[in-house]
């Protein structure tokens, strides 16, 4: 049985939202983090492998997108009952030890990931031609 894509179809206007930012320790909306030419919605947490593996290069890259105007946001909405990990305070940690330059918000009640597809672990983006160009001229 194939699966079922919750994907939001492309085009789609993202859903003004309000979580609070780990980085700040303040409440900040979806319209606060738009770049000059688009902002850069990543859905990770914690305890993800991938996560894990590449946020040295995800953190990077988003100090990157800012000089060509593209904005990054970081999203956590994982359960921390189920994922204690990903709990506020260790996605502080977790900010802190690898040098966030960016909002890590927390999505405790899980209503922006769905209203966003539910894309975990995932990224969202507004300004596909800025990121395409900055990756064609992006050294590995």
């Amino acid at each position: 049985m194939a699966a079922t894509s919750t994907m939001i179809p492309l085009g789609t206007k993202a859903p003004d939202f309000t979580l609070r930012d780990v980085v700040s320790e303040r409440d900040v909306s979806l319209g606060d983090f738009d770049g000059s030419k688009g902002m850069l919605v990543m859905f990770i947490c914690n305890h993800c492998p991938y996560v894990k593996a590449v946020i040295d290069r995800i953190v990077r890259d988003a100090n990157e997108l800012k000089r060509y105007g593209i904005n990054t946001v970081a999203i956590s909405s994982n359960d921390v009952d189920d994922y204690p990990e990903d709990s506020f305070d260790n996605m502080k940690r977790f900010a802190k030890e690898h040098g966030f330059t960016f909002p890590y918000l927390y999505d405790k009640s899980q209503e922006v990931a769905r209203a966003l597809g539910d894309v975990s672990p995932g990224a969202l983006v507004r300004a596909a031609d800025a990121i395409h160009d900055y990756l064609r001229k992006a050294r590995p």
